[in-house]
């Protein structure tokens, strides 16, 4: 039995997994790679094995660095199931539309403006999306199922966004059968929206996210008194505008469940909350439509919304004329908009409007990649180029890390203490060097398992 790290092995983008033995071969995950500008030749390679031999691909969640590149796989000639839960499904299909939408406007305007890569045609188009949907087979947290005569499968809730599954996974390999666990992204507990990732306790070998492997985040309430000051601070003192890049899946409903939670309780002013980006409209719909799912705090806090309170004002932004204006916004207004790390998108003609004004603040609530324009801007870089231009950054910037839908360290090593025994192997993954290295020591020392490795991209084990 063989596995092989063809992403996220000593980074955080690209997860994807090859799991092969004489009987059976699958793919755990197609994730693209984002970041700077090795992540393009990456994204555009040729995969390292025939897509037209896979039996099945399995899909731990939604996020693009989890399932960008299925389109890719699909056009190379894989034409097998692609199983994930309900809420994933409905979820890519808003998802990898926008990625295609963003690959093909991207392609278009290079061509346009004669820029470096002209010519080159987008990773993937609509209508190879549409042709990716159509293998797409939803499968319930909890309910076991075989894509293979040597496979047995079951999803368990990860708690990171709505529809991210663990993956348990038994193979045979002849006459023998072995577990392995996939964690996929593993959330935080006790936080806002979705439940708690679910504890396992068995497995062979273990593939585990350390995103945050090397840190500790900030309680949820210190994190609400953050957030609480840096709105009310920009709001009322400053009088200017908050701008919040944030990924549309996940983390736009966890802030406005955040900011409409404290408004309710009397921490927030009257404001106006802008939600620009189309996708999450629809994902926001998506997370309704899956209520069981969520944690029952929210589902309770939905209900007050639903209620028609009227206040704070939550406007969701369509057409790209409604965007523009909202440039003409100069006070009051939260702005929430993708992509999460500023790398494309609406979010970069807010930053292009609001980093330059000492009244705006800039609200980093989630992971930044290394090479992203976020990532750039928390690093406090005083001025950055968008759309070619040079832009000074004078707004204020928080780093409000506590939002994470990742776990830390602490989380992480919480969710390990549940095997019993320990894995005979551990491979950490999904994570910056410093992160992995960190957590494999953190398991050693701490738990005082054995066997854990930190792979290389591209890398192979025998198990």
């Amino acid at each position: 039995m063989k596995l092989t790290f063809l992403g996220a092995a000593g980074e955080v983008t690209g997860s994807s997994f090859l799991l092969e033995t004489d009987d059976v071969k699958l793919l755990v995950d197609c994730g693209m790679f984002q970041g700077g500008r090795e992540a393009e030749p990456k994204n555009r390679a040729r995969f390292a094995f025939d897509p037209k031999t896979l039996d099945c691909v399995l899909l731990t969640h939604a996020h693009i660095d989890h399932s960008g590149l299925l389109p890719r796989l699909i056009a190379a000639g894989y034409t097998g199931p692609v199983y994930a839960t309900p809420a994933t499904c409905d979820l890519l299909e808003v998802m990898l539309a926008d990625s295609a939408h963003i690959q093909e406007k991207e392609a278009e305007w290079m061509q346009k403006s004669k820029a470096r890569g002209a010519g080159r045609p987008p990773l993937y188009t609509i209508a190879e999306v549409q042709r990716t949907l159509r293998q797409l087979k939803p499968v319930a947290y909890g309910a076991e199922f075989r894509p293979h005569p040597a496979l047995r499968c079951i999803f368990r809730d990860a708690g990171h966004i709505i529809g991210a599954a663990i993956i348990e996974l038994w193979i045979r390999n002849g006459s023998k059968s072995r577990k392995i666990v996939f964690s996929g992204d593993i959330g935080q507990p006790n936080r806002p929206l979705v439940r708690d990732p679910t504890p396992i306790s068995e497995a062979d070998v273990l593939v585990v996210e350390s995103t945050y492997g090397n840190r500790l985040h900030k309680s949820m309430d210190d994190t609400m008194t953050e957030l609480e000051h840096a709105v009310t601070d920009t709001l009322v003192r400053k009088k200017g505008n908050v701008i919040i890049p944030a990924f549309a899946v996940g983390r736009t409903q966890e802030m406005l469940y955040l900011l409409v939670d404290l408004h309710k309780q009397g921490r927030l002013p009257e404001m106006n909350i802008y939600v620009d980006s189309p996708m999450a409209l629809k994902a926001t719909a998506i997370t309704a439509k899956h209520w069981g799912l969520l944690d029952p705090e929210a589902a309770a806090l939905m209900e007050w919304i639903k209620r028609g309170r009227g206040k704070p004002k939550i406007h969701f932004v369509q057409d790209a004329v409604e965007s523009v204006n909202l440039q003409n916004v100069k006070h009051g207004a939260v702005i929430i908009s993708a992509s999460g790390m500023c790398n494309a998108g609406r979010i970069k003609h807010h930053l292009r409007n609001n980093l330059p004004r000492r009244d705006s603040t800039i609200l980093i609530v989630g992971f930044q990649a290394a090479g992203t324009l976020g990532r750039r801007i928390v690093d406090g870089i005083k001025t950055v180029r968008i759309f070619g231009i040079p832009v000074p950054v004078k707004a204020d910037v928080y780093t409000i890390g506590g939002l994470s839908a990742h776990g830390d360290q602490a989380a992480l090593l919480g969710w390990l203490g549940h095997f019993k025994p320990a894995p005979q192997r551990t491979f950490v993954v999904h994570g910056e060097p410093t992160a992995s290295e960190s957590f494999a020591a953190a398991i050693h020392e701490k738990l005082g398992w054995s066997g854990v490795d930190l792979p290389a991209q591209h890398s192979s084990v025998i198990l």
